[in-house]
């Protein structure tokens, strides 16, 4: 298991907040970590020349009454922007004599707005796009730690604004890469979502943490966390203050888990020194995975940040990361056949034993 200590680079980090409203009046915040912005010598006031006309965005949250799930019914997706060459990258800046994108300045460090095409509308729930970097050829992976922790701190910020909006009862930012996984932009980005409803994995991880609660008067995921960490055969990497793990059940061929080591609610709750630590830790666990597969320069994945819910049962839940990949070997999918999308009964055809061990040769 390999032990992680904080660098001075991830430690020492400033960031300047400021918002635009784009043509069709969505909001748009850039997080700037670099001068002339994060000192305020200059400001943010380029315009968005698009003149977009707002989109008619009709979704709706329909209950199955079979299973008692959610799920978003949201038409206007289907045309959403899909692999657009690069000249056309909607997540590019606007630079002079290329056409205008969803970023007006010519150059940024982290931005956030609210996504064109979202999943849900009505003020019920939002949707916004996190773009990592202005550079299209990078990865999340190959960000400096500086800029890891300039968007740590982005989700700091979506997370607590998010969460106090009327009827959010959970913030996820999420992260999908690679266009086996069904990415439609390939420029470095993630998403936040403000559900409003708990999805049912949520559902599930209160169901387990409240009954573990009332057998021990424990948290669920601060004692799976301290027994992992006891058995170390699964470990992955342990800081001062994060530790990763793969999980004991793990479902795909490559999965892992990330944790503080204090009970947290969720990364707006993160002191100073624990999201120093943790852009440190994730950029060296999106390095591994990146060298997991033989001969595979970039592996699929999605990463999700799982927070508390917000409002009933926040004291259940306690911020965690899931990453997973989809793919099993070089060129080679684990597809969701049968048993795992009918029945929802999973098969995972390695060991989450190997999956470790693999996690630490690669460091």
């Amino acid at each position: 298991m390999s032990e992680l200590y904080v660098s001075s680079d991830a430690a020492s980090v400033q960031v300047r907040k400021s918002a635009i409203r784009l043509s069709d009046g969505r909001e748009l915040i850039y997080f700037d970590d670099r001068e002339p912005y994060v000192s305020g010598s200059a400001d943010r006031t380029e315009t968005d020349i698009r003149g977009l006309e707002p989109l008619d965005i009709q979704s709706e949250i329909r209950l199955d009454a079979l299973t008692g799930d959610y799920v978003a019914i949201a038409a206007h997706r289907m045309n959403r922007t899909y692999l657009p060459p690069a000249n056309e990258n909607p997540l590019a800046p606007s630079r002079a004599g290329e056409p205008p994108t969803e970023i007006p300045a010519p150059d940024y460090d982290v931005v956030v707005f609210e996504n064109r095409f979202p999943t849900f509308s009505g003020g019920a729930g939002r949707c916004e796009v996190v773009c990592f970097t202005s550079d299209p050829t990078e990865s999340f992976a190959t960000l400096s730690e500086r800029r890891a922790r300039t968007v740590i701190e982005a989700w700091a910020d979506r997370t607590e604004v998010l969460s106090a909006l009327p009827g959010t009862r959970q913030v996820v930012p999420f992260e999908n890469r690679g266009e086996e996984i069904g990415v439609t932009l390939t420029h470095p980005h993630g998403q936040i979502y403000a559900y409003p409803y708990l999805p049912p994995r949520t559902q599930a991880l209160v169901r387990q943490a409240r009954a573990h609660r009332a057998a021990g008067g424990r948290s669920l995921l601060a004692d799976v966390l301290a027994e992992e960490q006891r058995a170390r055969v699964r470990m992955v990497l342990r800081g001062e203050r994060w530790s990763a793990y793969v999980p004991l059940a793990a479902k795909w061929p490559l999965e892992l888990m990330l944790a503080p080591h204090r009970d947290v609610p969720d990364l707006a709750e993160l002191t100073e020194d624990e999201r120093a630590e943790l852009a440190v830790v994730y950029l060296d666990l999106l390095r591994r995975v990146d060298r997991f597969f033989p001969g595979v320069a970039r592996t699929p994945y999605i990463a999700a940040w799982h927070q508390a819910p917000v409002g009933q049962d926040r004291e259940l839940g306690r911020l965690h990361m899931q990453l997973f990949s989809v793919m099993r070997a070089p060129g080679r999918l684990k597809f969701l056949a049968g048993s795992e999308s009918a029945m929802g009964a999973w098969i995972n055809d390695t060991t989450p034993e190997r999956i470790a061990r693999r996690l630490r040769e690669v460091a």
